[in-house]
């Protein structure tokens, strides 16, 4: 038969409530008495039933996932990364894909948290980056983390994970400028997420820094896809005096990119060099393999799922006004491929 807590709290001498503290990662238990709750729970292989502590408790112990994102590879990696976190918790995690585009996204996302009885909810962009939806959210009072590029929004009741995309970018320029490229073309994706806008303005930050132009005809506005990379270089092999290297937005407009070269019979790096951003499995799947900034989706998810559960149980032991709102920051490293030389 299956372990229950109350035989856990038999074998650890204590009330089954201080179990339920234990198991909810509640602070106010002494050192001593986790240990030896954590003793009873080992050795009699003690898994809580999750389905029994939401029906049974007024508090959820599920969290949702929000996304509208068309790269598999950074879902995959959001999911992962929050699982975990879950998964040391002992929350659940509900995924829920849908269309940001949608007038009534908001009144959406709320009716489901309702129906789901969701303690609270982690966003991923371009849904974390939209006010609108953001501030309907926040007064709901449903507790949330969004991932988001750049600095913070301003919204009190939310907490932050930021990704200094603006800086990697800049990185990456800095490495093609280094190699002796000065023209330097861009590759944009969607401009509805605001990542683009600062891997775009990292792009003009090395180019000012260096003193080199900023010609808008090096400047493609395109899409975070494979196709749009292909339509992006060709474009720039057009111009007069096309570019000798090219930063994109992201590792699959990149390898677009790259196809497109390769079929124009251009060798990489001797004849362009191509950067991407993201470290994703594009990065690795052509050849030359791609330049990048890494990207460290999982562990942002993680951080991400971790600040979420503790937001909440803050709030639940109404500690939440002694905690100070600081957001988490990355910063994607630069990784040096083949695809710009050394």
């Amino acid at each position: 038969m299956k372990a229950t807590i109350k035989d856990v709290a038999k074998l650890a001498g204590v009330s089954f409530k201080t179990v339920s503290r234990v198991i909810n990662n509640e602070s106010n238990v002494k050192a001593e008495t986790l240990e030896k709750v954590q003793h009873a729970i080992n050795t009699l292989n003690y898994q809580p039933n999750q389905a029994a502590r939401n029906l049974a408790a007024v508090q959820s112990y599920a969290i949702g996932y929000v996304y509208d994102n068309p790269n598999a590879y950074y879902i995959i990696d959001m999911q992962k990364g929050l699982l975990e976190a879950c998964h040391e918790r002992n929350y659940e995690l509900l995924i829920y894909p849908c269309d940001a585009s949608k007038s009534n996204i908001a009144h959406t996302l709320l009716g489901m948290i309702s129906r789901s009885k969701l303690a609270g909810l982690v966003l991923s962009p371009p849904l974390s980056e939209m006010p609108e939806v953001l501030a309907q959210i926040a007064e709901s009072g449903v507790p949330f983390v969004g991932v988001v590029s750049g600095d913070a929004p301003d919204i009190p009741q939310g907490r932050w994970v930021c990704i200094d995309d603006r800086l990697a970018a800049e990185r990456i320029v800095d490495h093609l400028i280094g190699l002796g490229h000065k023209r330097i073309g861009f590759l944009s994706g969607d401009h509805s997420h605001r990542s683009t806008l600062e891997r775009e303005q990292g792009y003009l930050d090395a180019l000012a820094k260096h003193g080199l132009a900023n010609d808008q005809a090096l400047r493609f506005n395109g899409q975070y896809a494979f196709n749009s990379g292909v339509a992006g270089m060709k474009t720039l092999l057009s111009l007069p005096t096309p570019p000798t290297a090219v930063f994109a937005c992201n590792d699959e407009i990149a390898s677009g990119a790259l196809f497109h070269a390769r079929l124009h019979g251009l060798n990489v790096p001797q004849q362009l060099a191509i950067a991407g951003f993201e470290n994703s499995p594009f990065s690795l799947q052509t050849w030359p393999p791609i330049t990048t900034a890494a990207q460290p989706t999982s562990d942002i998810a993680k951080q991400a799922g971790d600040l979420l559960i503790s937001t909440i149980q803050e709030r639940r032991t109404h500690k939440d006004r002694e905690k100070p709102k600081t957001p988490r920051y990355f910063c994607p490293e630069l990784i040096i491929r083949d695809s710009t030389g050394k």
